[in-house]
């Protein structure tokens, strides 16, 4: 699989990562039950095929996504970049409180260290921006760790480009948003900043957490689990689920066909369409989506099936009284 230079750092990133939120399990902000077995032999069957880079967080089932994938890559940790994340704990109420004071970063990177079964984080981010008078503070504790040799490089997730210039961009190697199809911002916004300071780009969600995975119909999503949190998405009720639907099969599924592969994978390869974009997370539960995330780091679109995709959410956008890129 290609791999692309990650800003300014010496980290080298299969185009397509692999994304551990669901494989934390039920948790409030989960994605229902998984089992740990199918967990692991998905992270192995990804490196096997290239894929070499993990983005986990200690949130993702509150340290249950780590200690899984510590458990997958053991004996195998040099054959992985290790990305993770601090500033959200478990509350009392099951659901999560943001922190991102010095002590609590610190206690943070030790944790991860553990249930990820390493000496050394190789991507160390903070996952979002809040509170936001305290993230020069974690800032401080990441970069105090990179001298202490615990992480190798520090990232933001979440960030814009206001809040990348507080914590000095020289220093930042990645930013890591959402971006997809149906949700283009960062192209106006923090593509030019990233391009003009040497910042990777780390796209999550680029099938709109399985929106566009072609597999997504009004009887699926009514028979969700409860605590599957894209039920209370706007993108997953109406009237987006019936746009989304039908983009789906009335655009990118005639793609999928004309390249034997499946629709999620039109969506991931037109994320990488850019160069700007270093690599896209794409979650994995199973060997099955295993094996067409990496159909999807290997596909590449032609300008007219690009332009095809474009009148159609362009079209799309219109009927829901939507600009093209918010």
């Amino acid at each position: 699989m290609e791999k692309r230079k990650l800003g300014s750092s010496d980290l080298h990133l299969s185009v397509v990562g692999l994304g551990t939120w669901a494989i934390g399990g039920p948790w409030k902000r989960g994605w229902g039950t998984q089992d740990d077995g199918d967990s692991i032999r998905a992270i192995q069957l990804s490196i096997d095929h290239g894929v070499n880079w993990i983005d986990t967080a200690p949130v993702y089932g509150f340290g249950h996504s780590e200690e899984v994938c510590g458990k997958a890559i053991q004996g195998r940790r040099d054959q992985v970049i290790v990305a993770t994340k601090c500033g959200l704990l478990r509350a009392d109420d099951g659901d999560t409180i943001n922190r991102l004071s010095k002590e609590s970063v610190q206690r943070e990177i030790e944790a991860s260290l553990r249930r990820l079964g390493t000496d050394v984080i190789d991507l160390y981010q903070i996952h979002w921006p809040n509170p936001e008078n305290r993230i020069e503070e974690a800032w401080e504790a990441i970069q105090q760790a990179v001298e202490d040799g615990k992480i190798r490089y520090g990232g933001v997730s979440n960030f814009s480009p206001e809040q990348m210039d507080r914590l000095g961009p020289a220093d930042i190697v990645s930013l890591q948003p959402p971006y997809s199809m149906l949700r283009r911002r960062i192209e106006e916004t923090h593509v030019p900043y990233c391009r003009q300071h040497n910042i990777g780009i780390v796209a999550y969600s680029p099938m709109l957490s399985g929106m566009l995975t072609g597999r997504v119909t009004h009887e699926r999503v009514a028979a969700m689990e409860s605590s599957d949190w894209r039920t209370k998405s706007r993108e997953w009720q109406e009237p987006h689920l019936s746009a989304n639907i039908a983009l789906v099969d009335d655009t990118l599924r005639p793609i999928a066909e004309e390249h034997k592969c499946e629709p999620g994978q039109v969506a991931v390869a037109w994320t990488l369409r850019r160069e700007l974009i270093t690599s896209a997370i794409v979650g994995v539960r199973n060997k099955d989506q295993a094996l067409a995330n990496v159909r999807a780091g290997n596909l590449r679109l032609s300008d007219e099936e690009l332009n095809r995709i474009e009148v159609s959410l362009k079209a799309r956008a219109d009927s829901l009284g939507e600009p093209l890129i918010r």
